[in-house]
């Protein structure tokens, strides 16, 4: 299921061929029940960018409802909600809303998962998933659409199969430029946007540009919750090894992690975790993966299908050192007055830095007025209270390690607070956000990445890549 969906494979247009249930088996009798009977995907400001109705059983203008309906929720919308007799079924990814709908009972489940696969499907061909890329490549996603889904039933989202029909040519988009605009020192690394790269043909295009590579991407992203002192109350990881393959001919690679990895519950072979190995709580791999040498070498085998997949999944929650700390202290002046003080230490290796660290921290609701104070050598900071969200936001835009920063918030309050703990009620918690390139917290590493039968015609760039994300980091005062 991970590499493909599909229902009612031989019958066109849902009416002939083999009749299949929702769950991809012969139903009992009739015709099979469809999954979906219209799609659209729509932009933040509620534009409908792509719509295709494929069973014209549910209204029209349910792209209009559907939004209102979203932007007007009391707090997060639910992924699936019913109105009117019709379900609304939708995911966000990148600033876009990828919806269906239908009037039928179906799984939820299975849509929420067809979405997710289409919306990957529409990232491999387009090369970036946003805005400008779909509408500059519309004629191409309807394309992709209509051969992924007919009359309402899926038939399709595998990206190697996707390839031999489809005919359009992706127009590439440059991806905004977000971030650190860091010169490339190194010429053995290539700008981030590399993996942007569609996995089909490409307009203005020619052989001699293909180049025979391969990235792989070890993404963390990180939870923590920590007390007033700086303490950890409640920490994980997850964690996910990313593969784009542009690789010609499609050769079966070997990709080795380290040699003490252990999996909680489980018993390996070859090396024995000792202290400072990586004790994963569970993973899970590609289905492409073959796993007969995990236990002994820590070595995954596998033949890489085109577009990107997640070659391994996991999850840990042991003891790790964590990227930053915080400690928070709030001072009473007067009545009207109180004083908040951010620390934050970044504890990375010097070599090693967060790039586009926000810090936000709730202020109490009866704030009048803020003043902030950045402390010494306070380059590429800002910071601003937000009245409306009673919020105060500290951008750093390069964190580096082994480094502290430093706020002080004057607190001018319309309303006396009297006691300690009361300002303790009002005030907090803290969150970050962050991202920092080529560390990871889990010391989970890629040894190496060989093809197994090397040709001397072919020498490929094999390209490895660590990030670590916020995924919730909050400390509380």
């Amino acid at each position: 299921q991970d590499r493909e969906l599909r229902a009612n494979p031989q019958g066109r247009g849902g009416e002939g061929g083999d009749c299949t249930d929702g769950a991809g088996g012969p139903s009992a009798a009739g015709p099979p029940r469809a999954m979906i009977s219209q799609f659209y995907i729509l932009s933040l400001r509620g534009d409908t960018i792509i719509t295709r109705d494929f069973r014209g059983d549910v209204v029209k203008g349910t792209a209009e409802i559907f939004f209102r309906k979203v932007k007007f929720w009391h707090g997060d919308a639910p992924p699936i909600f019913n109105l009117d007799g019709v379900s609304y079924i939708f995911i966000k990814k990148n600033g876009l809303y990828f919806v269906a709908t239908t009037g039928t009972n179906v799984s939820p489940c299975a849509v929420v998962e067809l979405l997710s696969k289409m919306s990957k499907v529409f990232k491999d061909f387009c090369g970036i998933l946003n805005e400008e890329s779909i509408r500059k490549n519309f004629v191409l996603v309807y394309e992709l659409l209509d051969e992924m889904v007919d009359f309402g039933h899926a038939q399709t989202t595998n990206t190697e199969h996707l390839k031999s029909c489809i005919h359009n040519e992706a127009v590439v988009i440059e991806a905004p430029k977000a971030g650190l605009n860091l010169p490339q020192w190194n010429p053995r690394t290539v700008p981030s946007n590399a993996v942007h790269r569609p996995v089909g043909g490409m307009q203005n295009d020619s052989n001699r540009n293909k180049k025979n590579e391969i990235f792989v991407d070890i993404l963390e992203r990180i939870t923590v919750l920590m007390n007033a002192s700086g303490l950890i109350v409640n920490s994980a990881i997850d964690g996910s090894i990313q593969m784009k393959s542009y690789l010609m001919g499609n050769p079966e690679l070997k990709l080795a992690l380290n040699e003490d990895i252990q999996i909680k519950g489980q018993t390996l072979g070859g090396v024995s975790g000792g202290y400072g190995a990586v004790v994963l709580d569970d993973c899970n791999f590609h289905e492409c993966v073959d796993l007969a040498d995990f236990s002994e070498t820590r070595t995954l085998s596998f033949f890489p299908p085109d577009g990107e997949i997640a070659v391994m999944n996991y999850r840990i929650t042991g003891d790790f050192r964590v990227p930053f700390r915080i400690i928070p202290t709030v001072e009473q002046q007067t009545p009207h007055k109180i004083e908040i003080t951010l620390k934050v230490r970044a504890d990375v290796p010097e070599q090693n830095y967060g790039g586009n660290v926000q810090i936000t921290c709730m202020m109490p609701k009866g704030t009048a007025s803020v003043s902030n104070e950045l402390g010494a050598a306070a380059t590429g900071q800002t910071a601003e209270y937000l009245p409306a969200e009673h919020k105060l936001i500290w951008n750093i835009k390069k964190f580096v390690g082994g480094t502290e920063a430093v706020i002080k918030s004057r607190v001018t309050l319309s309303s006396p607070i009297t006691s300690n703990k009361d300002i303790k009620k009002e005030v907090g918690p803290v969150s970050l956000t962050f991202e920092i390139p080529m560390y990871n917290v889990s010391n989970l590493q890629v040894r190496y990445l060989r093809i197994a039968e090397r040709h001397k015609s072919s020498n490929p760039c094999r390209w490895v890549r660590y990030v670590t994300q916020s995924s919730s980091y909050v400390c509380r005062f």
